[in-house]
C-alpha cells in the first residue's frame, strides 16, 4: 500500500515523540520529503511502500545526551564542568584543536595567561586531565599478534614479528551512531520503497533504505527487528610525506540508517574510525611468501576487530536510538568501500580477477553476465584446499589460500555483493583519465589537445588549464572531474567520429553514475551508455591505440547497476570520503605524536579530539532544547561571494535572482557600455524595451543617459534531488576587461560575458527541459534610470543565439550559432528574472583549432558552437530530460 506524504519537511525528517509505543510503531516507516510545486499548481510528491513491522520500538529510553544531562543535574554540576565557565571551555576547545602538548605548556606559562586569563589548569598535564574527564565514544584497546615467518636467522631459528592491532568494539560504535541525537532528523529504522507516482510504477532509489538489500535482508530477521546496515571502509595510507615510510591502515565504520548526505559530511562524524590494522612489511617472510602472508594477516586482524558483530548480527542488541526509543538492532555488514586492490584482498582473490564475479581473467573486456561469487561455495573451496585437496575451483576462481576469511562467520553477509562502486578510482581516475584521455592524446597528439584546453572559453567555477594537460604530472579527483566537464566538446573534430561516440558513452556513464537519486530511466541510461561503448570500442584497436580491453576498472562498470539497486546511489559509497578522513584520523594524529610508537599516541589524541567534538555536539543539543535557534540556509556555490548581496531586487516563483545591494559601477555612459561591454546596439534595444514595457514614458533615451551597472547576477536554484540536497548558487557575469596597472603590481583580468539560458519573455520558474529556452550572451546587467519611471525589475542587455539545432550525430551535443539581424548581432534588453541559469558553449574547432583563438576571445571569433551539457550535473539532467 502506498501512502502519500503531505508534510513539508526536510528529507528523512521524522517525529518519534508519542508516549504510546504502539503509536510510535505505527509511525516508524513514515518518511517525509520536501514537496515541490509544479507549474500547474500540483505537487511533486514521493509515495512510499513501507515494510510492515520493521524497526519497531520495544520501550522508551534516554539518549546519551539525555542521560548525561540527567547525570549533571543529579551531581549539581554546571553545564561547563569540568571547566570553570563558558569562556574557559572555549579556550580549552581552541587549545585542543590548535596546540600540541609543548605549545600548550608554553602558552599556559605566559605571564599574560597566568595573570590575566587565569585558567583553572596550569600546565599541559592538568589541562589534559580535564579533557580526559569528558565523555567520549567507544574506548580503544590493543591486541598483539605474533607472526611466524618462513625466514631463518643466523642460528637457524625462524624469524617472527609482533604486530599490534588497535581497535574499538564495532557494536559500541554502532550504538554511538544510531543513538546520536544529532542524527535524529537524518535517521531511518526501516526500509521503504519510494515511487514517483501513486500507482508505484516508477521506482526511486537514493538512500540505502530505499534500495533492495535492506528490504530483502529484513525478511531474514524477526518481526519488528531493526537492521543497522554496516558500511566498512579500509585503505592503507602513508603518514610521512617527505621522510620515512611510516604507514597506517585505518578501518572506518558507518551505518546505512544515516542519510547519505549526512554521512558524506566529514564534519558530522557520521563515519568513525574503529581500528588501525598493522601496516607491517613482514620482513620475516621471503619475498615469494610475503604477499600471501599479508593477505592472511589482514583477514586475521580484521576478524579480531569484527568478532563482536557475529553474536550481535545473529541475536540482535538492544540500543537506544536517536529518537529516544529502544529497539533490538541487528548490525549486519552490508557494504564495503575500498579500491580495487583492497577489494581483491577482502575477496581472497588474485588481482587479475574480478572480486565480485567469476568472469575469466582474459574476458573482462567483454559485456558478459558472469555468475557472481558465492560466499558458501568459496568457503567450501578454501576449506577443501586447506585439507590438502586440489579443487579445480580454486584455480578457476582465482583464489588465494586464505583459509579463514574475516567474513566467513559474519551472519547475513555476502562480501562479494558488498563491494560498492568506486567513482573516484574506477571512473574519474580509471576509465576516464588513465584510459579515455590517454587514448585521445595518442590519436590527436598532445599539442592539439593542449591547444584546445588553452582555448576553452571561461565559465564560473570552471578550471582553465592554461598550459594544457600533457605537462601535468600529478592529478587529483577534482581535476579529473574538471576535465570531464568539457571533454566531449573539446575532442569533437580532433579524433575520428567513432572515437567521439566512445567518449560520449563513457562520459554519459560517468554522469549517470554520479546522480544522487536513480529511477529506471537513469539506470537504463547507465546500461545504454555501456552498451554503446562496447559496440564502438573496436575503433581503438583499428587505430592501434589498444590491443585489448581486458581492463579491471572497465569491467567493474558492469556491476554498477546491480550495486545501485541493492544499496542505493553510488555517491553514498565513494572512496573519496575515506581518503578525506585520512587527514583527520591518520595524518593529523600522526603529526601530533613524537613519531615513535606512534599508534598508541594517535588513538589517545583522537580520543581527546572526539571528546571535544562530543561536548560541542552536546552543548548544541542543550541550546536547541533550551531555545529555538535561528535556521541557517545553506547553498551549493560555484565560488566564494565577491559582493554584498541583497535578496530584495527580484524574487520569482522558484528561482531567486540576486544583485548587489549597491551597484559597483554607477552612472555608466552608453558609450562606455558600447566600447567596454561590447553592447554595440544597446541604445536601439533599450528604446525597443521602453516601447514595450514602459509605454507611458515620453522621454527619449540618448547618449546623455547614465546607467547603474552590476558585475554579476546570482541565481539561486531550488535543490534538484538528482544532484544535490541544497539549493545551488550560480553566477552570470558581465564584466569588461580590466587592464593591468601601470606599475604592473596589479594584474589585469579578461572580459567575462557569460552565456545563459533565457526563457521566452516570462519569469524563470524552473527548468526541466530545453524546449522553451534560448541561449544568449549577457553583456550588461543594469537597472532602469529613474527618469524613465519606477521599475523594480533589473534588466540585462543580451545578444541572442539561434534556437537549438539537432544534436550532432556523434557527440550528441546540441548546436547553436550567433543570431544576426541585418548583418548585426541580434541584441535585446530583457529582464534579469528571465535568466534561468548560466550555460557553457564550446566552439566547434574542426580538425585543428585556430591558433589565434584564446580563452578570452574565442566567443567573439568563433561562429558555431556546441551547447555543453556536461558542464554540470544539473545541465546534464535537463539536457537528457531526466525528471
Amino acid at each position: 500500500m502506498l501512502g502519500e506524504i503531505t508534510d513539508s519537511f526536510s528529507p528523512l525528517r521524522r517525529t518519534h515523540s508519542p508516549p504510546d509505543l504502539d503509536d510510535a510503531a505505527s509511525k516508524i516507516c513514515r518518511v517525509t520529503v520536501e514537496e515541490v510545486e509544479d507549474e500547474d499548481g500540483t505537487y511533486n510528491r514521493r509515495f512510499f511502500e513501507s515494510y510492515p513491522n520493521a524497526g519497531r520500538p520495544i520501550d522508551e529510553g534516554k539518549t546519551v545526551f539525555e542521560s548525561y544531562c540527567q547525570h549533571k543535574e543529579d551531581e549539581g554540576e554546571d553545564v561547563w564542568a569540568p571547566f570553570a565557565d563558558e569562556e574557559e571551555w572555549g579556550l580549552a576547545e581552541w587549545m585542543i584543536k590548535n596546540l600540541g602538548q609543548t605549545r600548550t605548556d608554553e602558552y599556559l606559562k605566559l605571564p599574560i595567561t597566568k595573570n590575566r586569563t587565569k585558567p583553572s589548569f596550569h600546565n599541559n598535564r592538568t589541562f589534559l586531565k580535564r579533557v580526559d574527564e569528558l565523555p567520549h565514544g567507544a574506548s580503544w584497546s590493543c591486541k598483539k599478534v605474533m607472526v611466524q615467518g618462513n625466514r631463518e636467522d643466523e642460528d637457524g631459528q625462524s624469524l617472527s614479528e609482533e604486530v599490534e592491532i588497535w581497535m574499538r568494539d564495532p557494536v559500541e560504535c554502532v550504538k554511538d551512531l544510531i543513538g546520536n541525537p544529532s542524527f535524529k532528523n537524518h535517521m531511518a529504522y526501516a526500509p521503504s520503497r519510494a515511487y514517483k507516482d501513486k500507482g508505484g510504477s516508477e521506482r526511486l532509489i537514493d538512500d540505502m533504505w530505499t534500495a533492495d538489500w535492506w528490504w530483502d535482508k529484513q525478511k531474514e530477521l524477526p518481526e519488528g527487528a531493526t537492521l543497522a546496515p554496516i558500511i566498512l571502509a579500509s585503505d592503507k595510507t602513508l603518514l610521512s610525506q617527505f621522510r620515512g615510510d611510516k604507514s597506517a591502515w585505518p578501518v572506518y565504520l558507518s551505518i546505512g540508517n544515516i542519510a547519505k548526505e549526512k554521512r558524506r559530511q566529514t564534519s558530522a562524524r557520521a563515519t568513525i574510525l574503529i581500528g588501525y590494522l598493522p601496516a607491517t612489511k613482514l620482513d620475516c617472510f621471503t619475498s615469494d611468501a610475503r604477499s600471501l602472508a599479508g593477505y592472511r594477516l589482514f583477514h586475521h586482524c580484521l576478524s579480531l576487530l569484527l568478532e563482536p558483530l557475529i553474536a550481535a548480527g545473529r541475536d540482535g542488541v538492544e540500543m537506544v536510538c536517536a529518537d529516544s526509543f529502544i529497539r533490538r538492532v541487528y548490525p549486519i555488514l552490508a557494504a564495503y568501500v575500498a579500491d580495487f586492490p583492497e577489494q581483491c584482498l577482502v575477496a581472497c582473490c588474485k588481482e587479475n580477477r574480478c572480486p565480485k564475479c567469476l568472469v575469466a581473467a582474459d574476458e573482462r573486456g567483454n559485456p558478459l553476465n558472469s555468475l557472481m561469487r558465492d560466499p558458501e561455495s568459496t568457503k567450501e573451496t578454501l576449506e577443501r584446499r586447506r585439507n590438502g585437496q586440489h579443487p579445480v575451483e580454486f584455480d578457476e576462481d582465482g583464489l588465494r589460500a586464505v583459509y579463514r576469511p574475516f567474513w566467513a562467520n559474519l551472519p547475513h553477509t555476502n562480501i562479494f555483493t558488498a563491494f560498492t562502486p568506486d567513482l573516484l578510482h574506477q571512473l574519474h581516475k580509471g576509465v576516464f583519465k588513465d584510459h579515455l584521455v590517454k587514448w585521445c592524446l595518442d590519436i590527436a597528439g598532445e599539442d592539439e589537445i593542449d591547444a584546445r584546453f588553452k582555448a576553452m572559453p571561461d565559465y564560473p567555477g570552471l578550471r582553465h588549464f592554461k598550459k594544457g594537460i600533457s605537462s601535468v604530472k600529478q592529478w587529483t579527483g577534482t581535476e579529473h572531474k574538471e576535465m570531464q566537464r568539457i571533454f566531449v566538446a573539446l575532442i569533437a573534430g580532433a579524433v575520428p567520429s567513432r572515437v567521439v561516440v566512445v567518449a560520449r558513452a563513457i562520459l554519459d556513464f560517468c554522469y549517470y553514475a554520479q546522480l544522487h537519486t536513480h529511477t529506471s530511466e537513469s539506470l537504463d541510461g547507465l546500461e545504454n551508455a555501456l552498451t554503446v561503448f562496447h559496440a564502438h570500442k573496436d575503433v581503438l584497436k583499428e587505430l592501434d591505440v589498444r590491443d585489448h580491453f581486458n581492463i579491471p576498472k572497465l569491467h567493474q562498470l558492469s556491476h554498477y547497476i546491480q550495486s545501485i539497486k541493492l544499496f542505493g546511489a553510488a555517491d553514498g559509497f565513494n572512496t573519496e570520503l575515506p581518503e578525506r578522513l585520512h587527514i583527520d584520523f591518520a595524518k593529523e594524529a600522526y603529526r601530533a605524536s613524537n613519531k615513535r610508537d606512534y599508534e598508541e599516541q594517535m588513538v589517545l589524541w583522537l580520543q581527546r579530539q572526539e571528546a571535544i567534538f562530543w561536548r560541542v555536539s552536546y552543548l548544541e543539543w542543550v541550546a536547541e532544547h533550551g531555545a529555538q535557534t535561528e535556521h541557517q540556509y545553506g547553498y551549493d556555490s560555484d565560488s566564494d561571494a565577491e559582493e554584498d548581496f541583497d535578496f530584495v531586487p527580484v524574487v520569482s516563483q522558484d528561482i531567486v535572482h540576486v544583485l548587489a545591494k549597491t551597484p559597483p559601477h554607477p552612472q555608466q555612459s552608453i558609450q562606455h557600455l558600447e566600447t567596454m561591454h561590447g553592447a554595440i546596439d544597446f541604445l536601439p534595444a533599450f528604446k525597443s524595451f521602453l516601447r514595450k514595457y514602459v509605454p507611458h514614458n515620453h522621454i527619449v533615451p540618448g547618449y546623455q543617459d547614465r546607467f547603474d551597472v552590476f558585475r554579476q547576477a546570482v541565481i539561486i536554484i531550488p535543490p534538484n534531488p538528482r544532484v544535490s540536497e541544497l539549493p545551488k548558487r550560480l553566477r552570470v557575469r558581465a564584466t569588461p576587461e580590466v587592464l593591468p596597472s601601470p606599475s604592473g603590481r596589479k594584474p589585469g583580468s579578461p572580459a567575462r560575458f557569460d552565456m545563459a539560458l533565457l526563457t521566452d519573455g516570462v519569469r524563470a520558474s524552473k527548468l526541466y527541459t530545453l524546449e522553451a529556452v534560448q541561449v544568449a550572451q549577457v553583456r550588461v546587467i543594469f537597472t532602469l534610470p529613474r527618469q524613465f519611471g519606477s521599475y523594480s525589475r533589473p534588466l540585462a542587455y543580451v545578444e541572442w543565439f539561434t534556437p537549438f539545432r539537432e544534436p550532432d550525430q556523434f557527440s550528441g551535443l546540441r548546436q547553436v550559432s550567433r543570431s544576426t539581424r541585418h548583418l548585426r548581432r541580434n541584441g535585446a534588453v530583457v529582464h534579469v528574472d528571465e535568466l534561468v541559469r548560466p550555460c557553457h558553449l564550446v566552439p566547434k574547432m574542426g580538425q585543428k583549432v585556430d591558433p589565434s583563438w584564446t580563452s578570452a576571445n574565442v566567443y567573439e571569433m568563433a561562429s558555431n558552437f556546441y551547447f555543453n551539457e556536461f558542464i554540470d550535473l544539473d545541465t546534464f539532467c535537463v539536457s537528457s530530460a531526466i525528471t
